[in-house]
């Protein structure tokens, strides 16, 4: 897999964890009284009330984790040296070799088709010669 992939891959995995994250703790937060002109709300305890203190250490260090290995793939990534006027250079060298090669290739399926002509009449031929029962010529 090239880095750019990586990348994208690495990308998707702090958004499903942000996403992840945000929900969990949406739906397992303790309700909290948003002003004094509203009653008390209802306390819930439940058996997920201990863990909800660590869900928010334990998912924060999922982000950094994450976010930390994106960091070391995007300083993985080439430099742009020389600038670019360097790399609009390597990108025509780049692109004449793309030619040369796809010239090449052109050529070869030519080649590749005559081929499969000359056999293909052969075949025709022999399977007339077959049809008719005579021998070649």
């Amino acid at each position: 897999m090239d880095i750019i992939s990586q990348l994208q891959e690495q990308v998707n995995s702090i958004a499903a964890l942000g996403f992840n994250t945000f929900g969990t703790l949406q739906r397992d937060a303790p309700p909290v009284r948003l002003s004094p002109n509203y009653p008390e709300p209802p306390a819930n305890p439940t058996e997920d009330s201990a863990n909800f203190a660590d869900q928010p250490r334990l998912m924060s260090a999922s982000l950094v984790k994450a976010a930390k290995q994106f960091d070391a793939l995007v300083a993985a990534l080439p430099s742009s040296e020389g600038g670019e006027e360097a790399q609009l250079r390597r990108i025509a060298e780049l692109q004449a070799e793309n030619d040369a090669v796809g010239q090449e290739l052109q050529k070869q399926l030519e080649a590749a088709e005559s081929e499969l002509k000359q056999v293909q009449e052969l075949f025709s031929q022999a399977a007339d010669n077959c049809l008719n029962l005579k021998k070649p010529d």
